[in-house]
């Protein structure tokens, strides 16, 4: 279900009825007055929404996601290498592996132990300075992020085992498990390895693979934006007509 198209039909829907009720109907205000807002709130923050991975002509600041695509992926190949072939893994994981240089690399083990929480982090750091950031400090800053944090880690979980099974990154261990001063030569090996497939990277798959993780989750901003706006509309409504029967008296 689309929450984002059910929650503008809803607001918009309240708004329309709202003027086709009689205005003598003593709801026909309030209804009205719900609708209203409720659509200006989820409709302004899909707009915002849409703006984060589109970019819209005469808009500053919108398409955030392909105008940083650079960013992204800097941040992408940071925490690879940082949380995941860093010198220390890499260095206990051969230890384990040196009675044999036949082996099948099993990732799990390693999956195990990488801080998906650091990652996920800096994925909120980086939507948080985005222009999106604004809007998201008015639903609880990050914690409005929070939802994405299970399925985040199962995407990461699935493109870095992806990685580990790679046939080249396994050509390079197995060439590299022969030098001297395995470690760092694996290191550099895995670094080319990740920065040659994030430069072939063009900005719409950049965004496509950071829409594919978070772009669901951020409907429920609408939804929010539709529910705050029509209780701030039903408020506006009530002081309105408490306002009138005050002047009546």
């Amino acid at each position: 279900m689309n929450k984002s198209l059910v929650t503008n039909l809803v607001s918009l829907g309240l708004a329309v009825g709202g003027f086709l009720i009689p205005s003598e109907n003593p709801i026909a205000g309030p209804i009205r007055d719900i609708g209203l807002y409720a659509t200006s709130g989820a409709i302004t923050n899909w707009i915002a929404i849409y703006m984060l991975f589109e970019k819209v002509p005469g808009f500053y600041g919108s398409g955030v996601i392909p105008n940083r695509f650079e960013e992204f992926k800097a941040g992408i190949r940071s925490m690879v290498m940082e949380q995941f072939f860093n010198r220390d893994n890499v260095s206990q994981f051969f230890k384990s592996q040196q009675k044999s240089l036949s082996w099948e690399l099993d990732p799990e083990p390693v999956l195990a132990v990488i801080d998906y929480d650091a990652m996920f982090a800096k994925l909120q750091d980086a939507v948080m300075k985005s222009p999106l950031g604004g809007m998201l400090a008015m639903f609880g800053g990050p914690k409005a992020l929070e939802g994405m944090r299970a399925p985040f880690q199962a995407n990461m979980q699935e493109e870095l085992k992806q990685l580990m099974l790679s046939p080249k990154l396994h050509a390079a261990l197995q060439a590299s498990i022969k030098t001297p001063d395995m470690t760092d030569d694996i290191v550099e090996k895995v670094d080319q390895i990740v920065s040659k497939r994030l430069d072939e990277l063009t900005p719409s798959m950049v965004k496509q693979i950071v829409q594919d993780m978070i772009r669901q989750h951020l409907g429920w901003l609408v939804v929010w934006g539709g529910v705050f706006g029509g209780l701030i509309g039903l408020a506006a409504s009530l002081l309105n007509l408490a306002a009138n029967a005050a002047t009546a008296t």
